[in-house]
């Protein structure tokens, strides 16, 4: 697997979501659009959507030691 590199609003799109998420207020509204635009990163850069889902997950909810979440 290649090492894909996340645009800046990306995962602010997903930091927000999950923010959310832990809180019980995630809205269908907002879960939409981070999906919307992972298909769009996506297929703008002929990469796999899933994989880059899985990239943007494992970013924000498990940062690795020093990295902001």
């Amino acid at each position: 697997m290649s090492t894909i590199e996340l645009p800046s609003d990306l995962l602010e799109l997903e930091r927000a979501a999950w923010a959310s998420l832990q809180q019980g207020a995630l809205t269908a509204d907002q879960a939409a659009a981070v999906q919307a635009r992972i298909t769009e990163y996506a297929a703008a850069g002929g990469l796999d959507r899933y994989e880059v889902e899985m990239t943007l997950k494992r970013a924000v909810r498990h940062p690795a030691a020093g990295e902001e979440p």
